[in-house]
């Protein structure tokens, strides 16, 4: 299978720049999983639309204020600076590094508050800094900024550092948020459980995948980042007890799918506590294992979440719901609308 069978046209204007005045308030296309025509609705419907013995599970991951400016010593030119993840002493990071100019490993960066930084290696489409001293979440609370993907082409504001984050949003360790769960409210989140959804929680610490486009023709030869996760014992439980009863599972977003998937135990049928990375690339042929529903966002042609959305449905029923979305002016991407597959 080709990359470019997984393109499609999509209108600029579409591509959300800003996130609905409320969570809730964005629209949902629900598209059958097997068979049958799209219908549309609102976030608010999910309460209806989910089976009331279901189990939603969401990934708590808190994104980091993770884009860092900084500049070249006897620069003017501005480097941005994109953290992804650390060793345990938080000096040594793996980078995406933008702007950078002939900047070569032994070269210096310099941030906010004299911190500085010397490049220790660089790669395909990421790099290795090390810094004087630990970056600290408090350093980047005061002088990082949200991570905004580039097909945001504009500066973050000060909403975003809300409405960027997810409301169950717990553990800190993202590059980019885990946007399916950025529609969900604190509210509508009451609702579903008064209505006998049950919820579970894990974690993935959304890292360079999301951001990397997948370059091979073929899609055998696209090699995908690895990415931490970590499932919880009450989470592993949670899904356990649906599985071995027969209930629908619907993940909140593909880094759900992926955390699920990946920590399933095929051979014992159960999935199993503990932390984890996985590179796991899920795309047409892939046979699941434990996510029978899925709510996510409309992703950006050629990408791997749309290779994981077609899995799950069929590339072909997906680029028609595409399709319809244009139609019908659906917003894309991480601040647009979604849509629920079950």
């Amino acid at each position: 299978m080709k990359t470019r069978d997984f393109s499609f046209e999509l209108p600029e204007h579409l591509i959300a720049q800003h996130p609905t005045p409320e969570r809730s308030s964005a629209r949902l296309m629900r598209l059958p999983s097997t068979s049958g025509e799209p219908t549309h609705h609102r976030i608010p419907d999910l309460a209806e639309l989910l089976p009331q013995d279901s189990l939603l599970v969401l990934n708590n991951s808190r994104v980091r204020k993770a884009r860092l400016f900084g500049r070249r010593p006897g620069r003017e030119r501005v480097v941005e600076c994109l953290l992804l993840s650390s060793d345990e002493s938080r000096l040594r990071w793996t980078v995406m590094l933008g702007r950078a100019g002939r900047l070569r490993p032994g070269g210096e960066l310099e941030f906010p508050e004299g911190l500085t930084a010397v490049l220790i290696e660089a790669g395909d489409g990421q790099a290795v800094i090390e810094f004087e001293r630990p970056v600290s979440e408090d350093y980047l609370e005061l002088h990082g900024h949200v991570p905004l993907p580039p097909y945001i082409k504009r500066s973050d504001e000060t909403a975003d550092k809300e409405r960027y984050q997810t409301v169950f949003a717990e553990k800190t360790g993202s590059a980019a948020a885990p946007t399916a769960g950025l529609h969900l409210d604190t509210r509508l989140l009451q609702h579903l459980g008064d209505r006998g959804v049950e919820i579970a929680r894990l974690t993935l610490h959304v890292g360079l995948g999301t951001f990397a486009p997948v370059r091979s023709e073929n899609l055998e030869n696209h090699v995908m980042h690895s990415e931490w996760y970590e499932v919880s014992s009450e989470c592993a439980e949670a899904v356990n007890r649906a599985a071995g009863a027969g209930r629908p599972i619907v993940a909140v977003g593909t880094t759900a799918v992926r955390t699920l998937e990946s920590a399933w135990d095929s051979q014992a049928q159960r999935l199993h506590p503990g932390a984890a990375t996985t590179d796991i690339f899920i795309k047409p042929g892939y046979t699941f294992q434990v996510v029978r529903g899925l709510l996510t966002n409309f992703h950006t042609p050629e990408s791997t979440l749309l290779m994981l959305v077609s899995a799950f449905a069929g590339r072909e029923r997906i680029l028609s719901a595409y399709q319809l979305a244009v139609r019908e002016n659906y917003r894309f991407f991480s601040y647009g609308d979604a849509m629920l597959i079950l």
